[in-house]
């Protein structure tokens, strides 16, 4: 019986890794693209909505207001912020007039807060493109003018790009690793260009889309209850049947994502579980999946022998390939694999804490607000 076990999760290992790394070398990087011609530029409105962001936020619109990229606006909606992000923007705005700023004092019932901010974004932006990115992406001068010039080329009319996530010290770097892998293989993103495959992609740090696409599905209005929001949004434009398509935007694009494990936990709060649709017994199965099959053959190595210890060697070996091959995608080096098994072990509890959390207080606080779950549900997407 052990001997099968190992064996099953052997082939298991090895199915995996032949999916994240045939799958992952077929998205292209945004730095191998070539811009678009700046003389037959599409207009693009960046919008952000911004929630006591002042750690970050001046930085980031700087980079963006950096942008080599003619027909530019910016649109950046304070949202209830009660720290000095709203005297960073006013004075931004104040000395480049291609930034605007709304602000926000009050959040309408049946909405999330960064949800309702960037659709009131949205009805302020003028341009043919919209691109949704968050307020502590940090962009290269070139990183639009590339992205155009792929969505235009390949005929999309949603382009999602992966930022290079960069976060202080191994372990932090070790988990976005791992995060990466496993968000990976849920949403399978190198299915998304194909109109007949259920697989979408949306990325927080940057979804660009076109005005009147994002217009026809309804916007963020159709996800106003979503934690999920970039993901949900590239699940409605791929679902109206639009092209859509997505890029590796290491190198061009960076974050910091979290400062600390705490913020990890936490930030994760609000989203984990959304993922899943509120699907209890998904959240289970994942939590028994990390269990079963990437952190027992760790635990294997110490605890049998024989035959069945040298099978799970080389399970350990294969996923390890796989992991490190991946990385390479995201900007991380290849020997924060031999991280994952702790970092497996850290996303594996903050799943666990997610959901009991979530049941237990009915819902989740984000950035100061309670939203109740059975809300939370009704928006099924």
């Amino acid at each position: 019986m052990h001997l099968l076990i190992a064996i099953l999760i052997l082939i298991t290992h090895l199915a995996i890794a032949a999916v994240a790394i045939l799958g992952s070398r077929r998205i292209p990087f945004l730095r191998d693209i070539d811009p678009v011609a700046l003389e037959n530029a599409p207009s693009v409105s960046i919008v952000i909505a911004a929630r006591n962001e002042e750690r970050n936020i001046r930085a980031a619109l700087q980079s963006l207001l950096r942008l080599d990229y003619p027909a530019l606006q910016l649109v950046v909606v304070n949202d209830r912020s009660e720290d000095g992000t709203g005297a960073i923007l006013t004075e931004l705005a104040a000395s480049d007039s291609r930034l605007e700023m709304i602000e926000v004092t009050t959040l309408p019932q049946g909405w999330l807060g960064k949800n309702h901010a960037l659709w009131r974004g949205s009805a302020a932006a003028t341009g043919e493109l919209l691109l949704f990115t968050d307020a502590d992406v940090m962009m290269n001068t070139e990183t639009l003018a590339r992205a155009v010039g792929y969505l235009q080329r390949q005929h999309l009319d949603h382009l999602a790009v992966t930022p290079e996530a960069r976060m202080p010290g191994w372990l932090l770097n070790c988990f976005g690793m791992t995060f990466g892998f496993f968000f990976g293989l849920f949403t399978r993103p190198w299915q998304v260009t194909n109109p007949k495959r259920r697989a979408h992609i949306g990325i927080g740090a940057f979804n660009l889309v076109r005005a009147s696409i994002y217009r026809e599905v309804g916007g963020h209005r159709t996800i106003a209850m979503r934690p999920d929001d970039d993901l949900k949004l590239g699940k409605i434009i791929k679902l109206s049947g639009a092209r859509q398509g997505l890029l590796y935007g290491t190198g061009l694009i960076r974050v910091e994502w979290y400062s600390s494990v705490t913020e990890v936990v936490r930030g994760l709060e609000k989203n984990l579980f959304a993922g899943t649709d509120y699907r209890i017994w998904m959240m289970l199965g994942g939590i028994g999946f990390n269990l079963g099959f990437c952190l027992w053959p760790w635990l294997a190595l110490l605890l049998t022998g024989g035959a069945v210890q040298i099978l799970y060697a080389a399970s350990v070996a294969v996923l390890s390939l796989a992991v490190a091959a991946n990385a390479r995608f995201h900007g991380y080096h290849g020997w924060y694999a031999l991280g994952f098994p702790l970092t497996t072990a850290l996303f594996t509890w903050i799943m666990a804490r997610t959901l009991i959390l979530n049941l237990r207080q009915g819902g989740i606080y984000w950035r100061g607000t309670f939203y109740p779950l059975a809300d939370l549900k009704k928006n099924r997407v």
